[in-house]
């Protein structure tokens, strides 16, 4: 059992990319961390991480033993969740990684009644953009769109199943600079943008009758796709330009009237995400709780209708 949690301890600062943070994410010391990376790589007779002032990284036998190890690991977590079925209300972690849209505008409408009716399940969430493999970090599920879902996984609808990408200035800025009646006409406005981690920026999508349009404008504001969009809607709202985003996540700024909806017949719909699992015959009982309940919550909801009453 000291060989398991000092292999424990080593997966998870080569998870979180060092002692530190993996302390944090673990609940114990930087110290103890380092204590247990050191007893196995003594007791291995090989060094398994590389360490330098500004990061952890797995040396090529410690990338070897994480391979082995991960598959390894998460038969015996699934093993020793069988207790959980014997007990009157599930317990234990779950860990789900997100995009920043689906904890902004999905969970918050899923994750306070499941921890109402599953009190002694721990939900942690991580939010990122980047494309992830959910078993080799450690995570239990994953919420993305369908573009981006990862092979062979279990996808259960989760959130609104038809999303659309909205436009919108401030009643200033449409007063100084015009209100445009065709996407084409952005290029001749102050557009605020995004990208996601690492990638290009991310072209204006416009649809009508058919016709579908991409626009690359150009503006004096690029932000990341993730927590620097408050940002780029702070900057419409304070009249900076036309801001592009989720109409859920611009939604109540128009109902204030802080911002105006732009080009509003042209706004794209796009299918909503999706919570996905690995495929086992026997899920942890915290994932299994929390798919359960998902699809019941699909299930009793409405049907999603566009506000254009499409």
């Amino acid at each position: 059992m000291d060989d398991l949690a000092d292999i424990t301890a080593f997966l998870a600062v080569a998870r979180e990319g060092g002692f530190r943070s993996a302390a944090r994410a673990t609940g114990t010391s930087a110290s103890r961390m380092g204590d247990a990376v050191r007893r196995l790589e003594a007791r291995l007779g090989v060094r398994l991480l590389h360490r330098t002032t500004r990061s952890v990284t797995p040396t090529d036998a410690g990338a070897r033993l994480i391979e082995r190890l991960t598959p390894a690991l998460s038969e015996v977590r699934t093993a020793l969740d069988v207790v959980n079925d014997f007990r009157d209300r599930p317990s234990g972690r779950l860990r789900l990684n997100v995009p920043t849209a689906a904890a902004r505008l999905v969970l918050p409408h899923i994750v306070p009644s499941f921890l109402a009716k599953y009190p002694d399940i721990c939900l942690e969430v991580t939010a990122e953009e980047r494309s992830v493999d959910v078993v080799a970090e450690g995570f239990d599920a994953g919420i993305r769109y369908e573009e981006w879902l990862e092979k062979d996984m279990v996808a259960v609808p989760i959130g609104p199943r038809v999303q659309r990408f909205a436009a919108a200035a401030s009643p200033a800025y449409l007063s100084r600079r015009g209100r445009p009646s065709h996407p084409h006409e952005l290029l001749e406005h102050d557009c605020l943008r995004w990208r996601s981690t690492n990638g290009p920026l991310h072209p204006w999508e416009f649809e009508r009758d058919g016709e579908t349009l991409r626009i690359d404008p150009k503006g004096p504001l690029i932000v990341g796709l993730g927590g620097t969009m408050e940002l780029a809607v702070d900057a419409a709202v304070a009249g900076s330009g036309i801001v592009y985003l989720f109409e859920d996540w611009l939604r109540p700024f128009i109902d204030r009237g802080e911002l105006v909806p732009v080009l509003q017949a042209w706004w794209l719909s796009f299918s909503g995400p999706f919570l996905y699992y690995p495929s086992r015959r026997h899920p942890p009982t915290p994932l299994r709780a929390f798919v359960d309940f998902v699809r019941e919550m699909q299930s009793t909801q409405p049907r999603f209708r566009r506000r254009d009453g499409r």
